[in-house]
């Protein structure tokens, strides 16, 4: 199903491609090479649409469906990142704080540190 509608969507394309292409632009008379615009309205006048208008139209509509249904088609496949494997995290970096268990078994650091030193006697 997917692969009908991408060949469908592609075909699309390349006929929207060429219908926009092949078109005259709104100022393509000689007035229009002359920047002169006239007696037009504000948004120019409007004829009725060409062939070539009733194509594009008709292929943006169909391009814009086309669009939404590779969307919605594509949610229901599994994703690519779903599959990769988790990225481990070295030993160095993870901080952990210790269980109760573990603050039982270990002697406090002032208990370590505390150790009586042998004086070294004083020269007079």
């Amino acid at each position: 199903m997917t692969a009908l509608l991408v060949i469908i969507h592609v075909i699309i394309c390349i006929v929207l491609i060429l219908a926009v292409l092949l078109q005259s632009g709104k100022a393509a008379d000689l007035a229009g090479a002359f920047g002169g615009a006239g007696s037009q309205t504000a948004f120019g006048p409007r004829g009725a649409q060409t062939l070539l208008g009733k194509i594009t139209t008709i292929c943006a509509i169909l391009f814009m469906v086309t669009s939404l249904g590779l969307w919605l088609l594509s949610g229901r496949t599994s994703s690519v990142v779903k599959n990769a494997p988790a990225k481990e995290v070295p030993a160095a970096t993870q901080t952990q704080t210790p269980t109760q268990e573990q603050k039982a078994q270990t002697p406090p650091a002032a208990a370590e540190k505390t150790e009586p030193k042998a004086e070294e006697p004083v020269k007079k």
